[in-house]
């Protein structure tokens, strides 16, 4: 019965198997790494904003200036864009792993603006509280801050995580593979309806997890079941 499942949809199981493993390792890893990057920038921008607790005009309109810039660029553009820097780091601009680069760029700011605007609605006043104790900026962050967004930063991530999942597709661009590549290749150029009926509810399936899995943890994070 599989097997007859299979030869409707045109593809060996192995490679669908194969493609799913392709898209959550892009999604996995460029999440972490752009989150990474992302809390950082999040931090600078609100640490050296007006009436931060390093307020400093010149790296805050710097950063936020570059951040914009990146957003700015339809991830398209910007996947053939940096292929140079692709190559540099990776050592190939095609490929699953070559994918992570353009990736990473492409969701890193997008992640700064989603954490910076949890971290914004921190309420101040535990802020000041924090630091009228005496508590240096590192454990205001670490003790105060980042307890205080848990929630929110949780379900910013989740949106990110998605975005990213919508992204893999287009990464099939460099030979990325994935399920969407799958879909578009196999499925929207061939005039196979079946798959790419079959790729779009995989899609809708991880979507669902994945928004069902940051909206349990955050209510986790809020103290709640």
């Amino acid at each position: 019965m599989i097997d007859n499942f299979f030869k409707l949809l045109g593809i060996p199981s192995s490679q669908l198997i194969t493609c799913a493993n392709q898209t959550l390792y892009m999604v996995f890893v460029s999440l972490v790494l752009g989150s990474l990057i992302g809390i950082i920038f999040a931090f600078t921008l609100v640490l050296t904003a007006k009436g931060g607790l390093k307020e400093n005009k010149f790296v805050f309109n710097t950063l936020s200036f570059v951040i914009n810039t990146v957003r700015s660029i339809p991830f398209i553009i910007l996947l053939v864009f940096i292929l140079p820097v692709t190559k540099a780091i990776v050592g190939t601009r095609i490929g699953t792993t070559a994918a992570l680069v353009p990736l990473t760029f492409f969701i890193a700011p997008y992640i700064a603006r989603l954490f910076e605007n949890s971290l914004l609605e921190v309420n101040k006043g535990i802020i000041e509280a924090a630091k009228s104790m005496g508590a240096s900026t590192f454990e205001i962050i670490i003790h105060f801050w980042i307890p205080e967004a848990k929630s929110s930063l949780i379900l910013a991530t989740t949106i990110a995580t998605i975005s990213l999942l919508g992204a893999t597709a287009m990464a099939g661009v460099i030979g990325a593979g994935g399920v969407g590549d799958l879909a578009l290749t196999y499925g929207y150029e061939r005039m196979n309806s079946a798959l790419m009926t079959f790729t779009v509810i995989v899609l809708i399936i991880f979507v669902q997890i994945i928004q069902a899995l940051g909206n349990y943890l955050a209510r986790r994070g809020r103290g709640r079941r």
